[in-house]
């Protein structure tokens, strides 16, 4: 019985840190998902997050509802677009500026 109370009580624990690990993680990667990379919406905005390490510009596409699409030159970084009713997307082109 002994034993047995021990074995449960050491995975108790196992899992008690198991569980606090998670929460960190959790945490850690709130940040990061709140500006993913390439198009994103909030509520009201629409935004273009050029995800590099080399410090290049991008040119991207832009869709816009209701009127011509087009393209802009982007560095790194977030950049905001317009409103979120107003663009419909915006992607990489491949080219460089």
């Amino acid at each position: 019985m002994r034993v047995r109370r021990s074995l449960l009580g050491t995975l108790g624990s196992v899992a008690l840190v198991l569980a606090s690990l998670g929460a960190v993680t959790a945490a850690t990667a709130g940040p990061a998902a709140a500006d993913p990379c390439g198009f994103y919406e909030t509520s009201s905005d629409a935004y273009y997050n050029h995800c590099t390490s080399d410090g290049s510009r991008v040119v991207i596409q832009v869709r816009v509802a209701l009127a011509p699409d087009y393209e802009r030159c982007v560095g790194p970084g977030t950049t905001w677009l317009g409103a979120a009713s107003s663009i419909q997307g915006a992607h990489y082109v491949n080219r460089t500026c």
